[in-house]
């Protein structure tokens, strides 16, 4: 069936971005719009239908995404209250989304997780669109701007994960997670080696086999060492938030979720509700809701409706509540 907008409801977005500082905007009809368009193909469409705030992204003949325009986005970045900031990034083409929060991590002191979540939790087609994205917006590539500027121990796991191209098939090797929990195994408990997030091995593993037979991999780690692999990896934040990202996503996004509703973090902390309601609202946000409650004991809807107020826990709760 094809998609259609309504004419009054792309009057109320173009008045929005138009950067006029708010005035005259029905907040609360924006909210509806969330709560109404469910299919990605109606933001499509907005984009494509909104050449005063989108164009091409470059490549005029067979260009990939639709891009929000540069100079708008500055403009607007200085008027915008968290609610029209999640409205911006929730219109915005997925792999332009992620390709702006991977420049966030590299250029403006963000959490370089940002990193490892893009990297860990996208599809590989996602990922690749991402790094697309930003050589059209940035005219470099993420690997290119990585090795630049992240100069840690953990660079070379980074540059993996953010080229990675993972199989997404069903197949995976019993023998292998075996094998390879092994190679995990004395690589992270042997105090006199070289760190984990350094040892070749770990790194080969991490970024180049398909989610399913990592999760296999450490189900065997379990078996073996009888700890789980992210129980032994200590305070290596870059190799816990690889492992988690991988094992489990929603495991990883609920525990990002609850630090940001906390009252004594950073703002990078407290913007990530945006970042993760947004991105994954579409994808696995039942499976977060569920994981949110089995850890804390309280429904997700709860704890964003006393942290947070007015439109912006509206609309968060309406992008929550989608997959219902």
């Amino acid at each position: 069936m094809a998609v259609s907008l309504p004419d009054e409801e792309l009057e109320v977005l173009s008045h929005a971005f138009s950067g006029c500082g708010g005035l005259g905007v029905d907040e609360n009809s924006l909210v509806d719009i969330l709560k109404r368009w469910k299919q990605p193909e109606q933001r499509s469409l907005f984009r494509k239908s909104s050449s005063k705030f989108f164009r091409p992204d470059g490549h005029p003949h067979h260009y990939l995404f639709e891009r929000w325009d540069d100079a708008l986005i500055r403009t607007l970045k200085f008027e915008f209250a968290r609610f029209k900031e999640l409205v911006v990034l929730w219109t915005m083409h997925p792999w332009e989304r992620d390709a702006r929060f991977a420049h966030y991590v590299l250029h403006k002191a963000y959490p370089f997780t940002i990193l490892v979540e893009l990297g860990c939790t996208r599809s590989s087609e996602e990922l690749l669109g991402a790094r697309r994205a930003y050589q059209a917006l940035y005219h470099h590539s993420l690997e290119e701007d990585v090795s630049i500027h992240v100069k840690q121990d953990y660079t070379n796991l980074l540059l993996g994960i953010v080229s990675a191209y993972r199989y997404e098939g069903p197949s995976w090797s019993e023998e292998r997670a075996k094998l390879e929990a092994k190679v995990l195994g004395e690589a992270i408990r042997n105090p006199n080696a070289v760190k984990p997030v350094e040892n070749q091995e770990v790194i080969r593993i991490l970024t180049t086999r398909s989610k399913l037979q990592l999760r296999a991999t450490f189900e065997h780690y379990k078996d073996i060492y009888g700890k789980s692999i992210d129980e032994d990896v200590g305070d290596d934040l870059c190799l816990q938030e690889t492992v988690l990202c991988l094992k489990s996503p929603p495991t990883y996004f609920s525990k990002v979720i609850n630090e940001a509703l906390r009252d004594d973090v950073s703002k990078s902390t407290k913007e990530a509700l945006t970042r993760v309601i947004v991105t994954r609202a579409d994808a696995d946000m039942k499976d977060i809701k569920d994981e949110y409650q089995r850890l804390y004991g309280v429904e997700l809807e709860n704890m964003i409706s006393k942290g947070t107020h007015g439109n912006y826990r509206d609309a968060l709760l309406s992008l929550v509540a989608r997959q219902e």
